[in-house]
């Protein structure tokens, strides 16, 4: 809710509705009687009409490197997860869009669990404000459970809160929207908003992904990424592609060449990331050094390249695990 929305739904000024926003947001106030700055009779008549949406995880798991897990249901019954991650200059907190996922990719341990139903924007902000270290959190992506351009309008909605100076105030620069291709969200996406993107490519031949990101079919990767590399905004963000590398299955030489050519001089950074392996599953990621081998030729072929550290291996990081093996 926006601080406009407060101030008509309380009936109070602008002022009030500053503060209402500071105590639920900045303070993470639970209980309306204790937000700051307001009178009684605002308070009291806040208390009759509403609720201030905090709510704490069902379950949670910690890894060995720090990464926490949580499984959060809200009062539909929808179940969803976050990780936070911590390092030395950045706290991360991965929020879900959806509970579950409805793009069927089958390498994704979400897509086994199959679509819930969308999350409100008071559940994707509860993510990161109704967890422990929520004070302590510096970067947010949207790379949970769910599709978040199936779900536009709430995640507009939360960037628009995560980024508000009366909301969290976070940078945009410091928030990343992940999509695995939906080309009338991405277009919306990239005028309504001023956060990061990243396109999820998995293949660099489109029949290829059209076998695990059924995505493909319908919204090609090289159109989105023309838009994507295309688009002129006049305002700094950045635009990526992440690509799960899986040992056998995206690794080749054939693999490494098709990226090569689909991203040369789109100033796109690709960022390589080890697959996490699914039970059930007989994929495995692919080797440190081929992934370290894919990243020192890109970068020599004039491509931006990174690795991303594999985190919270040991406490069923890959999405849709924990919704699925915790009640």
């Amino acid at each position: 809710m926006t601080s406009e929305e407060i101030r008509d739904f309380a009936g109070c000024d602008y002022s009030y509705a500053v503060s209402i926003t500071n105590s639920l947001y900045k303070r993470r106030i639970n209980d309306i009687s204790l937000f700051h700055g307001i009178p009684k009779r605002v308070r009291d008549k806040l208390t009759d009409i509403s609720y201030p949406g905090i709510y704490k995880p069902s379950a949670s798991e910690k890894s060995t490197d720090g990464t926490i897990k949580y499984l959060f249901r809200n009062d539909q019954g929808l179940e969803f997860e976050t990780v936070f991650l911590q390092e030395k200059k950045r706290n991360t907190v991965c929020v879900s869009s959806q509970s579950g996922c409805r793009m069927g990719c089958p390498f994704c341990a979400t897509g086994e669990y199959g679509f819930r139903g969308n999350l409100s924007a008071q559940d994707i902000l509860n993510q990161i404000i109704g967890i422990p270290d929520s004070v302590n959190v510096t970067h947010v992506v949207f790379m949970g459970m769910g599709e978040p351009m199936d779900n536009l309008d709430n995640v507009l909605t939360a960037c628009n809160i995560l980024t508000a100076e009366w909301g969290l105030a976070l940078g945009s620069g410091n928030i990343t929207v992940s999509t695995v291709g939906i080309t009338a969200g991405i277009t919306r996406f990239l005028k309504e908003s001023k956060c990061n993107l990243t396109l999820s490519l998995y293949s660099p031949f489109p029949e290829e992904r059209t076998l695990m990101v059924p995505a493909e079919k319908r919204d090609p990767a090289d159109k989105i990424i023309d838009i994507i590399k295309n688009y002129s905004s006049g305002k700094k963000r950045r635009m990526s592609i992440a690509y799960i590398m899986i040992g056998g299955i995206n690794d080749t030489d054939e693999h490494l060449h098709g990226l090569m050519n689909l991203l040369y001089g789109s100033k796109l950074r690709i960022n390589l990331i080890p697959y996490h392996p699914i039970p059930g599953h007989n994929n495995i990621s692919s080797s440190p050094g081929r992934i370290q081998q894919f990243k020192h030729e890109l970068v020599i072929s004039g491509i931006s390249a990174s690795v991303r550290q594999s985190r919270g291996i040991d406490v069923s990081a890959a999405c849709g695990l924990l919704a699925s093996g915790l009640k």
